[in-house]
């Protein structure tokens, strides 16, 4: 049926073999263009009808529809995705030894119930994740341990980074619950020590290193971690 209503659209009489593409040849007719890979040829069997095919054989010899020419294709210049390393160092030097110290901090993290960006904030700010720093004062590590604070929370050496990150960790946790999780009180004591804040009223001592710092990380913690 199909193929007598092409035929009679085209003015001839057509019969299909297997493999015939007739779509191709009544797209041709009607001034579409066939698909880039369509080579359609043509021939008269022996009862006179036109059969159409997309292989050349001794029935079907001429071409109707020509396959066009492939276009080429525009070279495009291969850009290959920076290595880590690389996008690290990119980011600053921070992004690298926090990369660095992540699988740790995720470790301390989650024993400690303290959360891994706050622990990232402090880091960064009490020591540019400096697992040797030391302060004028006497804080040592990633984050800063006094001698008393290293020993209230069982750290045996400070300049061992699991250890003092441990430590730190929980000397905030202790803040947050001693200032009922008020976050701002918590990082004053963690810099100032929690007495200083409760002699100061419950609110953040008025010297200047310890209201410089409360906001630096809180800046810190306002941005995605650099890793």
């Amino acid at each position: 049926m199909m193929g007598r209503a092409i035929g009679a659209a085209c003015g001839v009489n057509l019969s299909f073999r297997p493999r015939v593409l007739v779509v191709l040849m009544a797209a041709a007719a009607a001034g579409v263009a066939a698909p880039a890979a369509a080579q359609i040829y043509a021939g008269t069997s022996g009862s006179g009808a036109v059969v159409l095919s997309n292989f050349q054989t001794s029935e079907t010899p001429d071409v109707v529809i020509a396959a066009p020419l492939a276009a080429p294709v525009p070279a495009v210049a291969a850009v290959a995705a920076p290595p880590p390393a690389a996008a690290l160092a990119a980011a600053g030097p921070d992004a690298l030894r926090a990369a660095l110290f992540k699988p740790m901090i995720q470790k301390v993290a989650q024993e400690t119930s303290v959360s891994p960006q706050l622990l990232h904030a402090v880091i960064a700010v009490e020591s540019g994740y400096d697992a040797k720093a030391v302060s004028r004062k006497g804080a040592q590590g990633l984050m800063q341990l006094t001698p008393q604070t290293a020993q209230r929370f069982g750290v045996r050496n400070v300049f061992d980074p699991l250890e003092n990150v441990r430590g730190g960790a929980l000397y905030l946790k202790w803040l947050l619950d001693y200032f009922d999780g008020n976050l701002r009180l918590a990082l004053a004591g963690y810099n100032a020590g929690e007495n200083e804040v409760v002699r100061a009223g419950y609110k953040i001592p008025a010297n200047k290193e310890t209201r410089n710092y409360v906001p630096k990380v809180l800046a810190k913690l306002s941005r995605p971690t650099p890793i």
